[in-house]
């Protein structure tokens, strides 16, 4: 069966075990990944124990790319998926499977770069960065005992994926045309700059409130038009703060 266009990423964000980074290697060969990407490693990810445990995938560690941000990793991505693994689940965090996260994607066309982001082994994302997804996945695990090895995780999540890379006969898929991480952050960036200025935030606590709005955009489906149209008249209110000041 021909398989649609889906340059997977997969980014792990300060791992902390040599042989999980070698066993998602391997998986990143088995399920044909276009890249691996670590954020702040927090071990040797070039050493022999991670090469030894990727086998044939010891190219992904040798060609990996390596950021000190999560936004470094996925800003060219344009479509951006995280995982949930914490007991702690929030109210305001909506958690998706990765069997619907999967037919989701399957909806379009082609994506040109998607990005996995993966939390740490012992806590995860923040719920600071989970804002940098366009959507969040988890997957359901025994109460009695739901921590789940990471390299188990990215294996689970890949083959879902895989799924959706498969041609489907339907007629009515739709075009990717969701702001960007990178949109959405460089327009709060804005905003959170233009409602300090204003005095409706103060500075220390803005990040909590610039949050809200953030995740009430990203269930809106905000598309790169809208977030343009956005960005434009905060660009208009900056100026003519910035120029009318003393008049």
């Amino acid at each position: 069966m021909k398989k649609k266009r889906l340059n997977l990423n997969v980014v792990l964000v300060e791992p902390n075990g040599p042989l999980n980074v070698g066993s998602i290697a391997r998986l990143c060969s088995n399920f044909d990944v276009n890249e691996l990407r670590i954020v702040s490693p927090k071990c040797d990810i070039f050493s022999l124990e991670a090469k030894k445990m990727a086998l044939k995938g010891y190219r992904y560690i040798d060609n990996c790319k390596i950021f000190n941000s999560i936004e470094q990793a996925i800003f060219d991505c344009d479509l951006v998926i995280a995982t949930f693994g914490r007991i702690d689940l929030s109210n305001d965090i909506e958690c998706e499977s990765p069997e619907d996260i999967s037919k989701w994607i399957s909806s379009f066309v082609e994506i040109n770069n998607l990005g996995i982001l993966f939390g740490r082994e012992d806590r995860g994302l923040s719920n600071n960065e989970l804002l940098f997804a366009h959507k969040i996945l988890n997957i359901k695990t025994s109460q009695n005992y739901p921590s789940l090895n990471l390299s188990h995780a990215v294996s689970i999540i890949l083959y879902e994926l895989n799924k959706s890379s498969k041609n489907n006969d339907k007629k009515d898929l739709q075009v990717l045309d969701l702001a960007s991480s990178k949109q959405i952050y460089e327009s709060f960036k804005e905003i959170e700059e233009m409602l300090i200025k204003t005095g409706y935030l103060l500075e220390h606590t803005a990040n909590s409130k610039i949050s809200k709005f953030k995740k009430f955009l990203l269930k809106a489906k905000t598309s790169s038009h809208d977030i343009n149209v956005l960005r434009g008249i905060v660009h208009q209110i900056n100026w003519f703060l910035n120029n009318s000041k003393g008049k």
